[in-house]
């Protein structure tokens, strides 16, 4: 008889786990499930507000408006 494979569970994930950060950014954790993210401090209107964050992915919230690889850098 096969031996069955463990499951994810018991490796220490669930198999379909929704992840808790955003991956396209790193240093700060942006909720995967928000609609928008604006710069602390600058004219955005939210709902959510973040500080500087390195984008190493797709900038759906647009934080690197000069495509730099950093979102919310202050001037």
């Amino acid at each position: 008889m096969p031996r069955a494979l463990p499951s994810a569970r018991r490796r220490g994930g669930a198999p379909h786990a929704k992840p808790r950060c955003r991956p396209s950014y790193k240093l700060k954790c942006l909720d995967p499930n928000a609609s928008d993210y604006d710069r602390i401090g600058g004219s955005g209107n939210g709902p959510k507000y973040t500080g500087l964050v390195k984008v190493v992915g797709p900038d759906v919230f647009r934080l690197d408006a000069d495509h730099d690889g950093w979102g919310c850098e202050r001037n």
